[in-house]
């Protein structure tokens, strides 16, 4: 069963069923729409840069400044990557310097905002705990207390996408 929702594939077989009993019927979509009828309008990366900096601003001014945050058209969700955080070290003038970026998929300038909430939490939440353990959830549920709701959310949108053709999978 998991092999046919790969971004489900954590979760019980009785959500899963749940899931292709709803795409079955083809109501899957309907199901999410009804839920999150409308799309943000973080639609560049300026405008995205904002909502990302009021974000750490609120949850995380005492982190390392974000010297990039961009939409990505290179992440590929087919790769569990929805959104990459890097740290970047150079050397500039014999001096290292270092800088913190924030990139997220461009799958996400059109969805609904609490799923680019979830992936911006999700990023920031990295600028302080690099693996996903025990205290990186901790953060990301304080900043964004139904966090875990929102992930698998976001993992049924991918599912429907999947299912409607519009993600690309190699699976």
């Amino acid at each position: 069963m998991s092999d046919s929702l790969p971004y489900l594939s954590h979760y019980s077989p009785q959500i899963q069923q749940q899931i292709i009993a709803l795409i079955e019927k083809k109501q899957l979509g309907d199901w999410l729409r009804s839920k999150y009828p409308t799309i943000h309008e973080i639609s560049n990366d300026s405008d995205l840069r904002e909502y990302v900096i009021a974000l750490k601003n609120r949850y995380m001014k005492k982190t390392q400044p974000l010297s990039k945050i961009v939409y990505d058209s290179k992440i590929h969700i087919i790769n569990q990557a929805l959104g990459l955080h890097s740290y970047v070290s150079r050397v500039q003038g014999g001096k290292l310097k270092s800088k913190n970026e924030l990139r997220v998929s461009t799958l996400f300038k059109q969805t609904p905002e609490p799923f680019l909430n979830m992936i911006v939490v999700h990023e920031l939440a990295h600028l302080k705990e690099k693996q996903h353990d025990k205290a990186f959830y901790q953060l990301c549920q304080h900043m964004l207390p139904n966090y875990h709701q929102l992930e698998f959310e976001v993992r049924v949108y991918l599912t429907e996408l999947d299912c409607s053709g519009k993600v690309f999978n190699t699976n």
